[in-house]
């Protein structure tokens, strides 16, 4: 059965920096492309970053650029995402994803399992 568990997701104060961590299990991991995801109340799911199964190639979207890093170590079958200089418009749940296909991919519909979240709240 495969399971992914997030951690880390808190209340900060804007300007503030947390790291996210996801552990996988049940699936071969360093198989997997996996991403963040975030989600705010009344909004649609939206990509964050995304990493190669290698960790070799990353992509985030145009808002975290800069503020956000994405890692992975295989060897521990955990994904990570460092989180910093946040501002109020972060807060959301988060989510990690892992994704079969070898592109890495920005929409939900192409990763095949989900964690179940973890909020991030970040205060003005």
């Amino acid at each position: 059965q495969v399971q992914l568990v997030e951690s880390g997701g808190g209340l900060v104060q804007a300007g503030g920096s947390l790291r996210l961590s996801c552990a996988a299990s049940g699936l071969t991991f360093s198989r997997y492309i996996t991403g963040w995801f975030r989600q705010a109340p009344g909004k649609e799911r939206e990509f964050v970053a995304t990493i190669m199964w290698s960790g070799g190639s990353t992509s985030y979207t145009d808002s975290v650029k800069g503020r956000f890093t994405i890692s992975r170590d295989n060897a521990k079958n955990t994904v990570y995402l460092q989180m910093n200089s946040l501002n109020p418009e972060d807060t959301a749940v988060y989510y990690c994803a892992a994704d079969r296909s070898r592109v890495l991919h920005t929409t939900p519909s192409w990763y095949d399992y989900w964690g179940q979240g973890t909020q991030v709240t970040v205060s003005s």
